[in-house]
């Protein structure tokens, strides 16, 4: 019966969800997200500076919150505005893909974006002198879903150009790059009047339009019911050789992103946070080791094995599991294809997933407004994540052990398996 299903589902769903992986629009929007995370990982460490994890009479803590609003700074020019760097890469990616010019394609996406947005007319000084100025709100992940579909109608708008030759061509002897600016005059031009048509003499709201419609979509991923579903997904994918992460990841990230940088920002204005499963929680809470949280396993294999495959394939995993790096055990073991460890590895994310939810909706730890280096050591990285909360650290090493406990009888069986594997070919 195991087989039979197996085979039905690499035969039906592995073809399909690679090609969904590798599609050209889904793989540009995650390599321009992508893109951005030094940004993001950077930046958002400022919050933390800002908002030290010291007590409060301390000197040095009255000293950063009392300069707080020129410390962020830094976190407004970058993760504060991710959207602005995130369409430039989504366009260069896309360009590329059809072998077009990457740097015009992310020129083409970053006006189309910015043409979305009607600048407000202040007052700049006390003299009275009034200019133009971008509501940053609207660079920032607001406006990220409007920046993935123009980026994509942009560059859309180049291939179609590029394809039936309406461009400026230039004599051999131009330089290559003057001769490429002509050749983009025209789609710039038509990128300009369409985007700038719709936003200023139409009248249209991309802004307004796009956050009623994914509205729904940012409140429902934030629900403990669907954190369950993604973890279950991406596991139950891994579990068949199919990148869950991948997959998964590529749709949910640009909400994942809305949902960390509306933290963030309560955050910087002191106000409280309002959402529970940015990526991070993710990443510190229920990832722990890597997908299917496998720490729990690495260390069994390194210090409860029998068998001889086992004991030496955790020493060999247990150092990259400690920094989140476990595929050597998912295709070591494997656990792809394996009913006995593909229980566990489904099992264990989604009870960590329900205790740290609880544990953070009710206020035992703190919702996570760092995005940390996802290669720290678990409780280093909750701890970071979560703005310097120590019973973050404290609730990974509490999830570490569950983990342990959820593998041991699946590792226990498999171990034996091996071991009598082992004694066969001996005998």
């Amino acid at each position: 019966m195991f087989e039979k299903f197996t085979t039905l589902l690499n035969e039906k769903l592995s073809g399909p969800m690679a090609k969904l992986a590798n599609q050209r629009h889904l793989r540009a929007i995650r390599d321009g997200i992508v893109a951005t995370l030094p940004l993001i990982i950077v930046g958002s460490f400022f919050l933390i500076v800002a908002n030290p994890p010291l007590p409060e009479s301390w000197g040095i803590y009255q000293f950063l919150t009392g300069h707080a609003a020129q410390i962020v700074l830094p976190y407004r020019m970058t993760m504060y505005i991710m959207t602005l760097y995130a369409v430039f890469g989504i366009g260069n990616s896309l360009a590329k893909s059809y072998d077009l010019d990457g740097l015009s394609g992310g020129i083409l996406a970053e006006i189309a974006y910015l043409l979305t947005i009607v600048p407000v007319n202040v007052t700049v000084d006390d003299a009275g002198v009034t200019g133009f100025v971008i509501p940053m709100a609207k660079l920032g992940s607001a406006g990220l879903f409007v920046g993935i579909i123009t980026s994509i109608i942009a560059v859309e708008i180049y291939r179609f150009m590029d394809k039936k030759g309406i461009k400026i061509t230039m004599p051999d002897a131009v330089p290559p790059a003057v001769a490429r600016s002509f050749e983009n005059l025209i789609p710039t031009a038509v990128v300009i009047l369409l985007i700038g048509s719709i936003t200023y003499w139409i009248g249209f709201d991309w802004h307004g339009f796009m956050s009623t419609l994914v509205a729904p979509l940012v409140d429902a991923s934030d629900s403990l019911g669907s954190v369950i579903l993604i973890v279950f997904l991406t596991c139950f994918f891994w579990c068949f050789g199919i990148h869950g992460a991948s997959i998964v990841g590529s749709l949910a990230r640009p909400v994942w992103l809305i949902l960390l940088e509306k933290n963030a920002t309560a955050l910087a204005q002191g106000q409280a946070m309002p959402n529970v499963a940015p990526e991070p929680f993710y990443q510190w809470f229920i990832w722990i080791g890597g997908a299917g949280c496998t720490i729990g396993l690495a260390i069994l294999m390194a210090f409860k094995s029998k068998s001889s495959y086992a004991k030496n394939l955790g020493k060999t995993v247990f150092a990259p599991a400690c920094f989140n790096i476990n595929e050597p055990i998912i295709f070591g073991t494997p656990i792809v294809l394996n009913p006995t460890l593909m229980i566990p590895f489904i099992l264990s994310p989604v009870v960590c997933a329900i205790i740290a939810y609880i544990c953070t909706t009710i206020g035992l730890v703190s919702r996570v407004s760092v995005t940390a280096p996802w290669t720290l050591p678990g409780p280093i990285g909750a701890y970071l994540a979560t703005g310097g909360d120590w019973r973050a650290a404290v609730l990974n090493v509490v999830l570490i052990i569950i983990s342990t406990v959820i593998y041991y009888p699946f590792f226990k069986m498999w171990d034996n398996e091996l071991l009598e594997e082992e004694g066969k070919k001996e005998a």
